[in-house]
């Protein structure tokens, strides 16, 4: 394990000439929403009425998802990294389901002449819906790129950066920060409830590379990532207070049919839960969430903290890195690090906890799809 070597102080991103940001977008008012949850659910058959229901956690925001400005900032930042650290290579921002779409930043990115791409994705963690769709988007915008007589640019995915200090560093300072604004007299027997989005429990199990796949009721890489980030954090936690706060991983967001099987337990019931048996408070981590978008916002700053109040359970919420300085770095030491891989280069990943760093290029059969499709950035890319 290393969590102390850098890919380089300075170097080069050769092969690389830039550097695509790519999330999922949000709406930017209320006459958004509805069209941009119809972006979200297209294929599903969700009537438009039901849209309209769904969209009123965005209503009560002014019909603004806070992603998009998330990601401006990060990119701003980026960009002021990159420009500090000598390190010559163009930053985009492209998205799965608003503007800017991904296919139009690609075929801006064509148009400026970059021919090899690397690819930030803005989910830390292996998953269907955050690496192999992501994927999945690249290959249907390269498509459309060639169908439209513009070569496109070959594009490769950064690993995973879950277990990154960059990552996992701000976390635990944002967990110390919520301890210390809890009330005094509850802070010491605090909780802590590293939260993230729920996915279906078959899509758990088949998250990451082949041999993570399992059915042992742990679930595969989805399920162990967050669980190696969660310890991380609780012994940083502990090593900086001298205090051990009990743990646990929770889940948030559901949006499944009720007959198909979940991660469990929710925030709220775990919320009812802890208060059932006497915690004095709880810490929500929100752990699988890079910014503080909607689900964010709205699933434990407004739902799960109106349910601790309801119970009468102080509780705090921790930021997510954002656009923190650590994380900016970490951005740039991953590129870097791929960039030397690609070169052939001897590097050694930065890493924290137990699993170690993930794989460069996703192999065949990663995060897969119910029905197959074409992805980028992969062992069967056709895009390669």
């Amino acid at each position: 394990m290393s969590d102390q070597l850098r890919a380089s102080d300075a170097g080069s991103a050769a092969p690389y000439d830039a550097l695509l940001l790519l999330s999922f977008g949000g709406p930017e008012g209320p006459d958004d929403v509805v069209p941009f949850l119809e972006n979200v659910t297209r294929g599903r058959g969700i009537p438009r009425e039901r849209l309209k229901e769904v969209g009123q956690h965005y209503f009560g925001f002014g019909g603004v998802s806070p992603i998009n400005e998330q990601n401006r900032r990060l990119l701003a930042a980026l960009r002021e990294d990159f420009a500090k650290h000598g390190l010559d290579l163009p930053v985009y921002w492209g998205n799965r389901n608003w503007a800017p779409y991904l296919t139009d930043t690609m075929r801006e990115m064509a148009r400026d002449g970059h021919r090899r791409i690397a690819v930030l994705a803005t989910s830390a963690y292996a998953s269907y819906s955050g690496c192999r769709q992501y994927r999945e988007n690249l290959a249907d915008a390269l498509a459309t790129l060639a169908a439209e007589g513009v070569e496109p640019p070959r594009v490769d995915k950064l690993r995973h950066y879950f277990n990154h200090p960059g990552f996992t560093g701000p976390m635990t300072e944002g967990v110390l920060a919520a301890l210390a604004a809890l009330p005094e007299d509850v802070r010491d027997g605090a909780h802590l409830a590293f939260s993230t989005h729920s996915i279906p429990t078959a899509a758990a199990d088949t998250s990451g590379p082949v041999p993570d796949h399992t059915a042992d009721g742990e679930g595969g890489a989805y399920v162990k990532q967050h669980l190696d980030v969660a310890r991380v954090i609780a012994a940083e936690v502990a090593a900086r207070t001298g205090r051990e706060h009990p743990w646990e991983l929770v889940y948030q967001s559901r949006s499944g049919a009720p007959h198909i099987p979940w991660l469990e337990p929710d925030i709220c019931d775990h919320l009812e839960a802890l208060h059932g048996a006497g915690a004095p408070a709880v810490v929500m981590v929100p752990i699988g969430f890079v910014s503080d978008h909607m689900e964010v916002l709205y699933d434990l700053d407004t739902e799960a903290t109106a349910k601790a109040a309801e119970l009468g359970l102080p509780v705090a919420r921790s930021a997510t890195v954002g656009a923190d300085p650590a994380f900016v770095e970490a951005v740039r030491e991953l590129v870097l690090e791929r960039a030397a891989e690609e070169r052939g280069e001897a590097t050694e990943a930065c890493w924290v906890g137990m699993l170690g760093p993930s794989h460069h290029v996703c192999p065949v059969g990663c995060c897969p799809a119910r029905a197959p499709r074409p992805a980028a950035a992969g062992v069967d890319s056709p895009y390669a």
